[in-house]
């Protein structure tokens, strides 16, 4: 089940910031969150594959990624052998893929919330931050993938977890989750792009042709915040005090620029 939470002051957005969990065994708190901020409420949530392939994603997958690694392998030769390796590089420079990027961070996934190519549509419309639980994700796994986590101790897979389980195959993976679950990675550090993010990713099976509705069905815990299209440039300056604007998301002379302009945007 979703619970939507709107959010019309600053102070109601606390919560979002600070929610975890107190570990016993560690003595320590610990969050099992991950984050996917959105810049208009009214977004369905698809990945990039579907959105450009549509009802062909399934057949035109492996071409993507086939002509993806022979191109890209002189960039980044790690890609070689690996399906996931290919569709996370390939995600971060706009590539196609099944993946829906989340992060670990509530504030960048407030970040991307606040983001607006064009800026004059900032308080034009309510934007979101979905919130869904890593362990609650893990609970609708199937028995092999429950125990390869679950012997990390964790509810994050690795690249290397993923291939192994699969054999390196989309076709056994998608086989093993059905419409009823889905694998959160956390992937290898190819950037500091992704590090800067605390970059996550969902590897939607194509049997989960409605996302939202599978998170409506299976889980318990998932949280759509709505935050109020007034609130938006208040919380974008905030965000901008507490160092967390497009200078770190997107590292580089690219991020340098994009901060620059909306920082000197006049209303």
């Amino acid at each position: 089940m979703i619970k939507e939470v709107h959010i019309d002051t600053l102070e109601e957005l606390l919560p979002l910031l600070t929610e975890q969990e107190y570990r016993a065994d560690l003595d320590r708190n610990r969050s099992p969150y991950v984050y996917r901020g959105m810049q208009d409420a009214s977004f369905k949530m698809f990945t990039s594959l579907s959105r450009n392939c549509k009802g062909r994603q399934k057949h035109l997958e492996p071409a993507i990624l086939e002509n993806f690694a022979k191109y890209a392998i002189n960039d980044e030769p790690s890609i070689g052998h690996s399906v996931w390796r290919q569709m996370i590089l390939g995600q971060h420079y706009g590539l196609p893929t099944r993946l829906l990027d989340w992060t670990q961070s509530a504030l960048v996934g407030l970040n991307f919330a606040m983001t607006e190519e064009n800026l004059e549509e900032m308080d034009k419309h309510d934007c979101m931050v979905w919130r869904i639980n890593m362990s609650e994700m893990v609970d609708h796994l199937p028995e092999p993938y429950k125990y390869a986590v679950n012997k990390k101790h964790s509810t994050i897979f690795t690249v290397d977890m993923l291939k192994e389980l699969t054999g390196n195959s989309l076709k056994q993976y998608d086989a093993d989750m059905g419409d009823s679950s889905m694998v959160i990675i956390e992937p290898p550090s190819l950037n500091q792009r992704i590090i800067n993010q605390h970059s996550f990713f969902a590897v939607v099976p194509m049997g989960i042709e409605d996302i939202e509705g599978f998170l409506d069905r299976n889980t318990e815990d998932t949280v759509k915040y709505v935050i109020d299209k007034n609130l938006r440039w208040r919380v974008r300056d905030m965000l901008d005090q507490l160092n967390m604007s497009e200078r770190i998301v997107y590292p580089g002379l690219e991020g340098l620029s994009k901060w620059i302009a909306r920082h000197y945007y006049v209303k």
